[in-house]
């Protein structure tokens, strides 16, 4: 059965009712003197969509244990700048990374405190894991990224934002640009850049689940898209095939 646009839908709408209620739950921890570092650390409202991603792979035909969704599975890759990094999402094959995701959000109301550790974060990972390819760290086929990034849709996000006077002027592109502005330029400039072999980012809240998808290059459809073009070129190649563990002479 393929992943439908429905699928998506409810997976987003499902992110949203995971974050809700880990709000409660913290709520009621922080209430009786637990404290919120759980629920902050919880990472659980990711989860809808990382099973989403992941049925792309099942259904194509993938064994489970060859797709990792949590940490028990282990979810870390070698990188060159580091020793590891954990993703988010990791299919593999033998010695092929079949696809590695990270899935991410930025939301409110202080969009400012963590706009750039989202940058820093994404970069960070994708030019660390392709010099990592280029040192022979996975020896099978070229390793595919994706990028998965939900905005929260909010007043701020939609504002425009300043930037500071410094000793050089910034690209006149970010002048007068809000938080959702900017991830755009951003995102599609990892796609030139081909830090990243597919994004999608979309903006989404709690009052209105419904995606929106700002930039035509980085909707669901050209995700999903480049998602089975992955999976139908390592099957022209053999993968992954019954009992296949490398791609075959």
């Amino acid at each position: 059965m393929n992943v439908s646009r429905d699928d998506f839908e409810a997976a987003v709408a499902a992110y949203w009712d995971a974050k809700n209620a880990q709000r409660e739950l913290s709520a009621i921890k922080d209430a009786v003197g637990a404290g919120t570092a759980g629920s902050v650390r919880g990472g659980k409202h990711f989860d809808h969509i990382a099973a989403l991603l992941a049925k792309f792979f099942l259904n194509a035909g993938y064994a489970p244990e060859d797709i990792r969704v949590n940490t028990k599975q282990g979810l870390e890759l070698p990188g060159y700048y580091r020793p590891q990094k954990q993703w988010d999402l990791v299919v593999t094959r033998g010695n092929t990374l079949v696809a590695a995701f990270e899935l991410k959000a930025l939301g409110g109301p202080s969009f400012g405190n963590n706009y750039n550790n989202r940058v820093e974060e994404a970069l960070g990972s994708a030019v660390d894991l392709r010099r990592a390819a280029l040192a022979d760290a996975f020896p099978g086929e070229k390793p595919w990224l994706g990028y998965f990034f939900i905005m929260e849709d909010h007043p701020k996000s939609r504002s425009s934002v300043s930037v500071r006077k410094g000793p050089f002027p910034v690209e006149r592109i970010w002048l007068g640009k809000s938080y959702q502005d900017r991830f755009a330029i951003f995102c599609e400039r990892l796609m030139d850049e081909g830090l990243y072999d597919s994004i999608c980012y979309i903006t989404s809240s709690q009052e209105n689940p419904k995606p929106v998808e700002p930039v035509l290059s980085l909707d669901w459809r050209h995700f999903s898209a480049s998602i089975n073009a992955r999976i139908k070129y390592l099957e022209d190649l053999g993968l992954p095939g019954p009992g296949q563990d490398t791609l075959p002479l």
